[in-house]
């Protein structure tokens, strides 16, 4: 049988075929799964080992250990996880992706699914038009299944037959039990087939596939090791652009994938003995593609169990690896939406797009910090150090803001479910607000630095007013922080509503008292004015921090225009 360029081109055909399946039956299950796989990345790690249970899982369900290796990276670029918790993260990944293994060695080898996929996608359009999102997106998954399977259909027809063409399987003779040199020639080759088809999970398909067709199984596990090092190269592309502590949560990724492969190509031929010996595989044509896919999941999580417990010494290894440039290098950005679009399926961008929000929520509670401090404080120096600050953070939300505007109007490109589509306008309007939070915060400075410029001083009674509508501003800040971390569309915020009507209260009865002071002429009347400013600026931050836990709830707040 000759093997041409025009069955090249149907291989290639037929793995585009299969990718796609698994796109659209991936971003199916995200959508149906939707609020619960966003629960489940809000509270991924806690520590390294609830860390690689979430990775697993995100990785089963989305079935790319890319996307969730991208995310944990861009995480650690915001300064949202540590190198520690990314670390179990990508592990759990390892682990999940090897589903595919075995989704491929029992059912998509096994049973003739493919006959079945055309019966699939009759169930499956019905529910297309049906009026309930949820149905829809359960069609798409049906969908993406048969498809799936109808593109490993295919490549199973595209790939080579090893076993009736004796060229080819006169070649692979030489390496039916090959030594270590081989083993790493088809490490490399793994490795090549990953980074190329950029998808570990299509590759270790198509090596199943070859070795049901006659691939010798020693061959086959060491490309498997290889496109374990494959997959590694999606992260550190992420990291490029990350800052210093991105660089060092993709190294770890690359280090951990790149000992376990060192030691597995070592013990490579004792460990398939071991296999076979403690799980004789099923007789047949066939049975060594159960053989690879126990062996993908036996790897995996062994290298876990193993390297779990030296997490500390790998972080120590990529702080020393990646070398800081300075304290640019080091401070976290929130530039890496905006710098890589939207990479990952919609409901993980979401989610990256939700984590962002509460970093920019907690620099607005810095800059209050901050102006409480200006406002306070007697040295002349530390006060300008403070508003500098606070200037450079008012710039810097400026930035996150149309980051995270451009980042979000790139998912809305992406097919989204009603749930997502509620929770990318609530994030639009919220980083709207705690932008606009930030431009009062620094206008409040400005207005703080004009009275100590003109030597002016508040009485103790202007001090102890102002200090209480801050006081319930902090209680704000709270509120809102809390229910940005909770689920979006279920938050109560009845707490937000309370403390947003005392503030209102309270600013209606600082300003009656204002003018009456004024009149009587109780303090100068150039003091008076910035400190009329002050409790006015607050009840405005007011406004906006509860429009954005209204956002959270679902509903927009007020379209608000600032003082001037």
């Amino acid at each position: 049988m000759d093997y041409g360029i025009w069955n090249v081109i149907e291989l290639l055909g037929a793995l585009g075929f299969f990718i796609y399946g698994m796109k659209i039956m991936s971003e199916g299950i995200q959508k149906a799964a939707g609020n619960n796989l966003r629960n489940i990345l809000g509270t991924m790690t806690s520590n390294r080992y609830t860390g690689v249970l979430t990775g697993f899982l995100i990785t089963a369900i989305v079935q790319s250990s890319s996307a969730t290796t991208v995310m944990t990276v861009s995480f650690v670029n915001a300064g949202l996880i540590s190198l520690v918790e990314s670390a179990g993260v990508m592990m759990g990944a390892n682990i999940g992706t090897t589903i595919t293994g075995w989704l491929v060695s029992l059912i998509g080898v096994k049973v003739k699914l493919a006959a079945y996929a055309l019966p699939i996608i009759a169930v499956a359009m019905p529910m297309m038009f049906s009026k309930k999102q949820n149905l829809k997106n359960w069609a798409e998954f049906l969908i993406g299944f048969a498809l799936l399977f109808m593109g490993l259909a295919a490549l199973k027809e595209a790939v080579p037959d090893i076993k009736s063409n004796p060229d080819i399987l006169a070649f692979l003779t030489e390496y039916s039990n090959p030594g270590i040199w081989s083993r790493l020639m088809f490490v490399a080759a793994g490795t090549l087939l990953t980074i190329i088809v950029q998808s570990s999970s299509a590759a270790m398909s198509l090596t199943i596939v070859l070795c049901a067709q006659g691939l010798p199984i020693e061959i086959g596990a060491a490309m498997v090791l290889g496109e374990n090092i494959g997959t590694t190269i999606t992260a550190e592309l992420a990291a490029l652009i990350g800052n210093v502590h991105a660089k060092r949560s993709a190294k770890i990724h690359s280090m951990f994938n790149i000992i376990g492969v060192t030691w597995m190509v070592i013990l490579l031929p004792y460990f398939i003995d071991l296999i076979h010996y403690i799980w004789p595989a099923p007789t047949g044509d066939d049975a060594d593609k159960f053989t690879l896919a126990t062996f993908h999941t036996l790897f995996n999580s062994m290298n876990v169990l193993i390297m779990i417990w030296f997490v500390p010494q790998l972080v120590r290894l990529a702080t020393r690896l990646v070398v800081s440039k300075g304290d640019e290098d080091e401070e976290f950005h929130l530039t890496y939406l905006g710098s890589q679009g939207a990479p990952l399926a919609a409901e993980l961008s979401i989610v990256e797009a939700q984590k962002e929000t509460i970093k920019f929520g907690k620099i607005t509670m810095k800059m209050m910090e901050l102006l409480k401090k200006q406002l306070l404080e007697e040295s002349e120096s530390k006060r300008v150090k403070y508003r500098d600050k606070i200037l450079e953070y008012e710039s810097m939300t400026d930035e996150i803001e149309e980051n995270i505007a451009s980042f979000l109007v790139k998912i809305s490109e992406q097919r989204l479910s009603e749930d997502s589509s509620i929770t990318l306008r609530s994030l639009l309007s919220i980083s709207t607000d705690l932008e606009r939070v930030a431009d009062i915060i620094l206008r409040m400075s400005q207005d703080i630095h004009r009275g100590n410029k003109q030597n002016l001083k508040f009485t103790v009674k202007q001090h102890e007013n102002v200090a209480k509508i801050l006081h319930l501003i902090d209680q704000a800040f709270s509120v809102m922080k809390s229910n940005l971390e909770g689920p979006f569309g279920k938050v109560n915020i009845e707490q937000a509503i309370e403390i947003e009507k005392e503030i209102n209260s309270l600013k209606s009865k600082l300003r009656k008292k204002h003018l009456k002071s004024t009149e009587q002429k109780e303090y100068d009347v150039k003091s008076g004015i910035i400190y009329k400013d002050l409790f006015f600026s607050a009840e405005k931050i007011g406004d906006h921090l509860i429009n954005i836990s209204e956002a959270v709830r679902g509903d927009f707040g007020k379209d608000d225009e600032d003082l001037e």
